[in-house]
């Protein structure tokens, strides 16, 4: 039986894979879709559409509540971005969500990304690169501050995409006081962007206008004229011209509408309290009043605030982790009387505590104003270094650490409530110290768990860690696991190590970015974080779409300690963070902004109170302050803005769901029939792939190394095949590329797998095909049109599906030459009539890309406009006032005085209405230049090529 594809049929489906589409093709994500490693939702398919919506839009706000995969939305914007190789792409992201992205786009989009920091910006630098934001060749990703602080670079870069993760933190861009907002705005104005924000309006409407003008400063007017317009919100008028004038640019997905497709877990909260050594409270209260201190030689007084909220986190870890940090802080203290050189407090610190430098860009440091030298100095320098001796010998001699023997306590109970789950025996243990990581593996090692743990930690240098790598690589030794990323495939070998052996890993909070743990569903956090989104961080290793189980959630707590009771009830009771489906809400967490404020807050407590009461009142303020910054009100304005009934949202993924599962399904198909043809000799195929024998002539041995190749990859030593794999690049290319004589074929609708109803009718009649691609260039953009035409023998042209359909046929090639001379007129009218049409339905369009962009332009020049003249209706009501008060003045001076104001308004209102003319033909003359920008983008080129012709039979 005929099955592989002839170079024709190869040709036509190279074609398929690989053209350009327009933004509103049925297909545009088609290949997209396959090459994502991840199961795919509906409404995130749904959400990515919407950024392509328009080739004219400058950009849209992703909003979907918490938990929905924004990052996936953006990811499949991103992969058809470089696909279509527009590669100058951006993420810009709150710093612990860096490496979160590099590894979700490197594990689902099988994209490679660069982290641009301080460091790696000034490598790039040494190596030659004199602009490092400037390449094409990765995807980049920096942190807010990064960006700030190099928003030079970032403007002279023609962005294709620019994705703004946890965009709420710029809401409030429209204030002066927000630099880094108005920063970017500027830096980024012409780039087209997505933004992603679970809450988009938190307390004002202006916030709503403060995100959509980063964006496009052209779906409203000023600032000034949105207050005026859209200040009576409660009036339904309004509300619908602010929804309809949002619709182009948001879209938000809400929990309660997807699940009908998503199958969420619940997380079940465990509490271990523990009581401290006599030892252990001695120590803390010892140091505790230290850093409560007004003036400390051992910290840098301009970076204060920041380290003392380490050095509090530090002490609740473990008496290993204070008694380092005490430690290097004498040291640094006997260095300075000896006049030796000193290093940088928070560079040491950052080896034990990792977020260190993140905090960091977050709590600006202040200029140090210690004294220095002088003999009373010294004196006290050497007081200091005295007591910070006996607090570290005081640690030192503490071995036993009463929360460890709580861990060991816990995990018992953790891992009974597991076995009642059904889920796998396996615990991710959180810390926030490097030596409480280093001394919970020495306890776990003298316990019934000995052998049975791994760490996991910002570096993986350990010798256990690089055994684990050594032998993962020899495992995966000639497939495409390895990246070639030494920290990368360390990170993902620990991660497997896991999975296949250990039963307990220890991370520090580089564990809770950038892995997915779904086989694990219990979650220990042996140090509880102070910020919320980092605690939903970690929980979201393992909670998480394609977790099986409920997730076990294991806190401790100190009951001699109340300020840490009352961190855990605020984090637990506010936040809801550890129990429930989803964890904290959107409303909570927006209300945080970055967390570290939150985190600073809860610093103070620690470093001011000193009694319980104190503690007490503290908090409960710290609570009202939470509550104040979630307002209700702004919940239900969001609600009427954003939000879109259920039924209609979930009959529409519904259909979007149907849509993408059959565009992936049949890519799949399409990618397989080509590279089956394409190998032949190569490569044996079977029903989950094929393997390759051998390197074909004229292909890379890198790209196409011999062994098995999967889609989707089902075991795990198989290369990923997709579309975008240089082997099918490749292939695509090379079939694309093939010069093929007209020629003729013969198909067999008997060795069809489906029954073909329309094509019956043609068994034994034979005639001519012919595809042509129609190029069309057109608002910045190209997009190909496949023309594919046939007639019978007679010349009467077939319909456009059966042309297609016949090209799905068996078939094969009889001659290199045809038995007619030529192909009859009617193919070719068939080509042209198809080619008006294509060209008819581009224009319609793009007319409508067009009118929309023109209204929106309209109304932004109509608001503009209606806000000078809001500014005389204000001056005229002024004037009123003022000439009633001057007609009841008591006396001449009085009425003197109010004549004077009268007139001074009345001149500034004259001014005005003549500053309005002037005002008004420059809004006008602005419309006109950005409507023949915009002509000049709707001009459009086309051009035709033949791509082959055959003459077909069917038999």
């Amino acid at each position: 039986m005929l099955s592989r594809l002839t170079p024709y049929q190869s040709q036509y489906v190279a074609w398929q894979l690989s053209r350009r589409m327009g933004a509103d093709s049925a297909d545009l994500l088609a290949s997209t879709l396959v090459d994502a490693q991840v199961d795919l939702n509906p409404h995130q398919v749904e959400a990515a559409l919407f950024a392509f919506r328009s080739p004219l839009s400058k950009g849209v706000i992703l909003a979907d509540e918490v938990g929905l995969g924004k990052t996936i939305e953006a990811g499949l914007v991103i992969a058809q971005r470089w696909a279509e190789r527009k590669r100058r792409i951006l993420i810009i992201t709150p710093a612990n969500l860096r490496k979160q992205w590099h590894q979700e786009l490197q594990d689902k989009f099988s994209l490679q990304a660069l982290i641009l920091e301080s460091s790696s910006h000034r490598q790039l630098r040494k190596d030659g690169h004199k602009y490092p934001f400037e390449q094409g060749n990765r995807v980049l990703i920096c942190s807010y501050q990064f960006a700030k602080s190099k928003a030079d670079e970032l403007k002279r870069v023609p962005w294709d995409l620019v994705v703004m993760d946890e965009a709420h933190r710029l809401r409030n861009v429209y204030k002066p006081s927000n630099v880094i907002g108005k920063a970017l705005k500027e830096a980024l104005a012409h780039a087209p962007k997505v933004l992603l924000t679970a809450t988009p309006l938190q307390n004002s409407l202006l916030e709503l206008y403060g995100l959509v003008s980063l964006v496009d400063e052209r779906v409203f007017g000023d600032l000034s004229s949105f207050r005026d317009q859209f200040g009576g919100i409660g009036h339904p008028p309004t509300l619908e011209k602010l929804r309809s004038r949002l619709q182009s640019v948001c879209m938000r997905t809400l929990r309660r509408q997807v699940q009908p497709y998503i199958s969420y877990t619940k997380r079940i909260p465990m509490v271990e309290q523990f009581t401290p050594s006599q030892d252990e409270q001695a120590l803390r209260d010892l140091v505790a009043e230290y850093l409560r201190r007004p003036q400390l030689n051992a910290l840098p007084s301009g970076q204060r605030q920041l380290i003392s909220l380490v050095l509090w986190k530090l002490l609740a870890s473990s008496s290993y982790a204070i008694g380092g940090a005490l430690g290097t802080m004498a040291q640094r203290l006997q260095d300075s009387l000896a006049q030796q050189p000193t290093e940088e407090l928070t560079d040491a610190l950052d080896e034990d505590f990792e977020t260190l430098d993140q905090i960091e860009e977050e709590i600006e440091s202040q200029p140090d104003d210690n004294e220095e030298g002088s003999a009373t100095q010294r004196a006290s320098v050497a007081d200091e270094l005295a007591e910070l001796r006996s607090f570290q010998q005081l640690a030192t001699n503490i071995l036993d650490n009463a929360k460890g023997e709580a861990l060991l306590k816990a995990l018992g109970k953790a891992f009974a409530e597991l076995a009642k789950l059904g889920a796998n025996q396996k615990a991710l243990v959180f810390t926030e110290s490097r030596r409480t990581q280093d001394y919970l593996l020495k306890l776990l090692e003298q316990s019934p768990y000995a052998g049975q743990t791994v760490l996991f930690n910002g570096t993986n240098t350990g010798e256990e860690a690089q055994r684990v790598y050594a032998a993962w690589l020899q495992r995966h030794a000639g497939t495409d696991r390895i990246t070639g990323s030494r920290t990368a495939d360390t990170r993902a070998a620990l991660v497997e190590h896991f999975r296949d052996s250990a039963k307990i890993m220890i991370a520090t909070e580089a564990g809770a970015e950038g892995v997915n743990l779904q086989f694990c569903s219990l979650v220990i956090n042996y140090d509880l974080p102070w910020n919320p989104q980092r605690i939903e961080q970690r929980i979201g290793r393992c909670h998480r779409y394609g977790q099986k189980h409920d997730v076990v959630v294991v806190n401790f707590i100190d009951h001699t300690n109340p300020a840490d009771q009352r961190v855990y009830e605020l984090l637990a009771q506010k936040f809801q963070l550890f129990e429930g489906v989803f964890g904290a809400s959107d409303e909570v967490l927006g209300s945080i902004g970055s967390g570290v404020d939150f985190e600073r807050r809860i610093a103070e407590i620690y470093q001011t109170c000193r009694s319980t009461e104190d503690i007490e009142n503290s908090f409960q303020q710290l609570q009202l302050d939470l509550s104040a910054e979630i307002n209700a009100a702004m919940l239900k304005t969001r609600q009427l803005l954003l939000e879109n009934f259920d039924e209609a949202v979930q009959d529409k993924l519904k259909l979007r769901q149907t849509e993408s599962t059959s565009a992936r399904s049949r890519y799949e198909r399409l990618l397989m029939d080509l590279t089956e043809a394409e190998l032949e000799g190569h490569a044996e195929f079977d029903d989950t792939g094929f393997t390759l024998e051998q390197t074909p002539p004229g292909l890379n041995a890198e790209d196409a190394p011999p062994g098995r190749y999967e889609l989707p990859r089902r075991s795990g030593e198989a290369h990923l095949y997709r579309t975008g794999h240089p082997l099918a690049q490749a292939l695509i290319d090379q079939a694309r590329q093939r010069s093929l004589p007209t020629a003729r074929l013969r198909f067999s609708y008997d060795g069809y797998r489906l029954k073909v109803s329309t094509l019956q009718a043609l068994r034994g009649a034979s005639g001519w095909l012919a595809l042509s691609v129609l190029t069309v260039e057109a608002l910045g953009t190209a997009e190909d049109h496949l023309l594919l035409a046939a007639t019978n023998q007679a010349g009467q042209a077939l319909h456009e599906e059966d042309a297609e359909k016949l090209l799905r046929l068996p078939a094969e090639l009889l001659s290199d030459a045809p038995a007619a001379p030529r192909a009859p007129a009617g193919l070719q009218q068939a080509l042209q009539a198809q080619q008006e049409q294509r060209v008819r339905e581009v224009n319609q369009r793009n007319l409508g890309y067009f009118e929309a962009e023109v209204q929106k332009l309209d109304a932004w020049a109509d608001d503009l406009k209606g806000g000078l003249e809001n500014d005389v209706k204000e001056l005229d009501r002024e004037i009123k006032d003022v000439r009633r008060t001057a007609s009841v003045a008591a006396t001449l001076e009085e009425k003197l005085h109010w004549q004077k104001r009268q007139r001074e308004l009345e001149d500034r209102r004259n001014q005005l209405r003549r500053r309005i003319f002037d005002r008004q033909d420059e809004i006008d003359a602005q419309r006109s230049e950005l409507i023949e920008e915009l002509d000049g983008l709707m001009s459009k080129k086309s051009g035709t090529r033949t791509v082959f012709t055959i003459q077909w039979e069917l038999t």
